[in-house]
């Protein structure tokens, strides 16, 4: 069941692909919403929703009692983020839902502790451009019990399941686990743009492929759906190329020398690959690309 929003106002920092949707989820289930982007125009389109733009992070949180920051990367969240927390009210909450790794998050925590009185919650998503506008987010959360009841009903509102897997955000708990899961979804994209470039080149349809896995164990609805962009060539982002070569740059930086991490260096290689080729706006599945000579 959802909980009831007891905050006045959330500032939300980054309205990219991801950001904007939760954004419009936000403002649709009552929240009184400022919202700052890097490019401002990005950020409009959310007026018509009832949501306020701003022109920068501080007038974003000022008199706000939570803060969101859905940006690409730890560099551009402690920036925009320390600003931010700074103006929050009181006894404030910052929210960091973003791909940041763990040495951004820790980053993130130290920043709170800087300006006083501002409290974490470490609550990356699971999800791309779809799922995010449909508010089915999955939000891997870590924060002290005392405030989850405060950034529950957020989480209710831009997804459908919260996994609590740690009460201290310095450990960075959610951030783990979401690197972990999206090793699995980028080797997963990687080896269906693989398979049909092998397709292709053995002459097989690739759609034959698809409809030989359909329904087996080893079936998967994401392979059919980014099969379908590759063999359609089109490629609209519902998660970029250049963001999933950053996150897994992030799965190998946050891997110990105790494990060998042979399939995630692969991966990197190839989104690297699909990065020179010229492919970095376009959707993830774009890293088939990586498999031409």
């Amino acid at each position: 069941m959802q909980g009831e929003f007891v905050m006045t106002t959330v500032a939300f920092l980054g309205t990219g692909t991801m950001g904007a949707p939760m954004a419009r989820n936000l403002a649709a289930a009552g929240v009184d919403l400022r919202v700052w982007n890097r490019t401002r125009s990005r950020a409009e389109p959310l007026a018509e929703a009832g949501v306020t733009v701003v022109d920068s992070p501080a007038e974003a949180a000022r008199g706000a009692d939570v803060l969101i920051t859905m940006l690409l990367d730890a560099d551009s969240t402690i920036t925009a983020g320390r600003e931010a927390a700074a103006a929050l009210n009181s006894g404030g909450v910052w929210v960091q839902m973003g791909t940041i790794g763990l040495p951004g998050t820790e980053s993130v925590c130290a920043a709170a502790a800087e300006v006083g009185g501002v409290t974490v919650v470490d609550a990356p998503v699971l999800g791309t451009k779809l799922p995010a506008e449909k508010g089915e987010l999955v939000v891997l959360a870590a924060g002290a019990p005392e405030v989850r009841e405060r950034v529950q009903p957020l989480f209710d509102a831009v997804g459908t399941r919260t996994q609590w897997v740690g009460e201290d955000p310095s450990k960075a708990a959610g951030s783990r686990l979401k690197l972990v899961a999206n090793n699995w979804v980028l080797t997963l994209t990687n080896a269906v743009g693989e398979s049909i470039a092998l397709a292709e080149d053995l002459g097989v349809n690739p759609e034959d492929f698809l409809a030989a896995i359909e329904g087996t164990a080893t079936d998967s609805p994401y392979a059919h759906m980014k099969g379908a962009a590759i063999i359609s060539g089109e490629f609209p982002p519902a998660f970029t190329l250049s963001a999933a070569a950053k996150d897994a740059g992030l799965v190998s930086q946050a891997a110990s020398d105790a494990v060998r991490l042979d399939l995630a260096e692969a991966v990197r290689a190839r989104f690297a690959r699909a990065l020179t080729a010229g492919h970095a706006d376009e959707d993830m599945a774009a890293v088939y690309y990586a498999s031409k000579r």
